[in-house]
């Protein structure tokens, strides 16, 4: 047991020299050092092909979004594991964040990354999703007039919400959407966190907040039409004053993209934090 606590304790001082500890969500408390620990102890697992470890370390509700967009459930990864895109991850560019009882893990090389958000269950640290993305491996839509009107997800949604929590998600993301097909950066901003970031295959570097803003400026000014892809299918996992979103969505053209959300609770409203969105490869592509 203290040989297991002192790896730990190494592990998030290494962590620690490297300066992967952001300004927010920086790890403190010792279920944080832990859930660290769960994640380099995975890393090495998948890297290894090591299915006993991982089947300890994987939620009842895990999936595993590969850099094609293919989902796979628990049991499909325990029985034929894919192989991680960054292998053990080394030379690889890290960051984390913690949000109470969920932790999310970004890293990255080259144009490859991979999220894992892991969520603190009764028996410990349990890995929910693990989403892979390869910026720009996916075109991005042709320049056009694009689409002016939002009916789904900015009215409506094919979710019906379970509690407090996702009803108030819903409204957030609503409202952030019309801001998105209005080309209104001032009505979108609330809605998102300062520590922002979004990774998807069209794009060819993750974007923050500012670069949100910047394009949504830009969009204003050429009157391009950028109404979000419509939600098809949606999941919310609960955890407090963090809930993961997982979801499937088609947009106006192209092939359905597979999306991860963490919504975080701050200041009492519900703001987005971190969206990975990965193409479906194989699946077929709406005409426009």
């Amino acid at each position: 047991m203290r040989r297991l606590v002192s790896t730990a304790l190494v592990f998030v001082v290494v962590l620690s020299v490297l300066g992967i500890f952001g300004a927010r969500g920086t790890v403190g408390a010792a279920d944080d050092q832990s859930f660290l620990q769960a994640d380099h102890e995975f890393v090495q697992a998948a890297g290894k092909g090591d299915t006993a470890t991982l089947g300890r370390a994987l939620d009842a509700d895990f999936t595993w979004t590969d850099a094609d967009g293919k989902t796979r459930t628990r049991a499909e990864v325990l029985s034929s594991l894919p192989t991680p895109a960054l292998g053990n991850e080394s030379g690889a560019q890290v960051k984390q964040r913690a949000y109470g009882q969920v932790g999310a893990v970004m890293s990255g090389r080259d144009k490859t990354n991979v999220l894992r958000i892991w969520v603190k269950r009764p028996a410990g640290w349990r890995l929910l999703v693990y989403h892979e993305v390869v910026l720009g491996r996916q075109a991005p839509a042709p320049a056009g007039p694009g689409v002016k009107v939002c009916e789904n997800p900015c009215k409506t949604l094919p979710y019906k919400p379970r509690n407090e929590a996702e009803l108030g998600i819903i409204a957030s993301w609503q409202a952030l959407e019309t801001g998105v097909t209005n080309h209104d950066a001032a009505a979108w901003a609330p809605h998102i966190a300062e520590e922002f970031v979004m990774l998807g295959s069209s794009n060819d570097h993750p974007l923050t907040k500012t670069d949100r803003i910047a394009t949504l400026n830009l969009q204003k000014q050429t009157g391009f039409g950028s109404a979000p892809a419509p939600l098809v299918s949606a999941q919310m996992f609960d955890f407090g004053d963090a809930v993961v979103m997982t979801s499937q969505h088609q947009p106006h053209t192209g092939k359905p993209v597979h999306v991860s959300r963490l919504w975080i609770k701050r200041n009492g409203q519900w703001i987005m934090s971190i969206s990975y969105q990965t193409t479906m490869q194989a699946a077929p592509a709406k005409a426009g």
